[in-house]
């Protein structure tokens, strides 16, 4: 079991020791994650690094405390019987349910302390609703079966029409010169939002398993995705959250070594 302070504080706290520990603006937050195969790093879990990703994006300081789901500690056990990692405990207050613990950090971590991280359009969030499932199906299915992979890129062009295509913000209706492509950074502009934080780390998933064991890469004519990607890969926000790739391939042998 692994603890780390962002940003880094000098001392460590037990698991135990956690509804105890308060900053001096009252607020503590700690996020429990899955450990990695060594049972220290964190580990492969897009979940995670999208709450991850969250309070990174907040600003706000808090902890991840990692956990070997292979010998779950005492502390565990009571802190949170039958529940497995990602959780959050706020001021103590332990909270288990994945997109309550999103609305609620969005709630409360409100400007004009932290910024609002909702994204201004209902299509940012849209738009890679299905790609994690049409991966899943693509890497437990034969290499002969053609129609995954089709289904796959099927999503990833309409990921990357979206990504091309101008925003309302970014058409100047005064303007005699039509915006036809999109250059914007992010899902729904130049900043990240949880559309971001919920697409991201699946994409970074899709990226590793499916070149290790499927010899699949995204398409290079898919512009906007990459520009999408290369932009986030420039963020601290979501690189220094990735897992390592060798828990993502770990975490996707078994299902690997099923295709046949």
């Amino acid at each position: 079991m692994n603890l780390i302070f962002y940003p880094i504080q000098p001392e460590k706290k037990k698991l135990s020791h956690l509804k105890r520990t308060f900053w001096t603006h009252r607020i503590f937050i700690s996020c429990i994650f899955q450990a990695g195969h060594d049972g220290e790093n964190v580990g492969n879990c897009p979940f995670c690094q999208r709450l991850f990703m969250v309070l990174w994006l907040k600003g706000v300081k808090f902890t991840v405390t990692t956990v070997d789901m292979r010998k779950k500690p005492a502390e565990l056990k009571d802190l949170a019987p039958g529940t497995n990692p990602p959780f959050l405990l706020y001021n103590g207050t332990l909270k288990t349910d994945f997109i309550k613990i999103e609305e609620f950090l969005e709630q409360t971590l409100a400007p004009p302390r932290y910024p609002h991280l909702s994204p201004v359009n209902k299509e940012s969030f849209d738009v890679g609703a299905d790609i994690f499932a049409k991966f899943s199906a693509f890497i437990k299915n034969s290499p002969n079966n053609a129609l995954q992979e089709k289904n796959l890129l099927r999503e990833f062009k309409r990921l990357d029409d979206y990504l091309n295509s101008p925003l309302p913000e970014e058409i100047d209706h005064n303007s005699v010169e039509t915006t036809t492509v999109s250059n914007r950074k992010f899902l729904d502009g130049d900043r990240l939002t949880l559309a971001d934080c919920n697409l991201l780390p699946k994409l970074h998933v899709i990226r590793v398993a499916a070149k290790k064991y499927c010899n699949f890469e995204i398409p290079d004519h898919f512009t906007g995705v990459w520009r999408y990607l290369k932009n986030a890969d420039e963020r601290d926000e979501f690189k220094q959250t990735c897992p390592a790739d060798i828990e993502i391939e770990k975490a996707y042998l078994s299902v690997a070594n099923k295709r046949k």
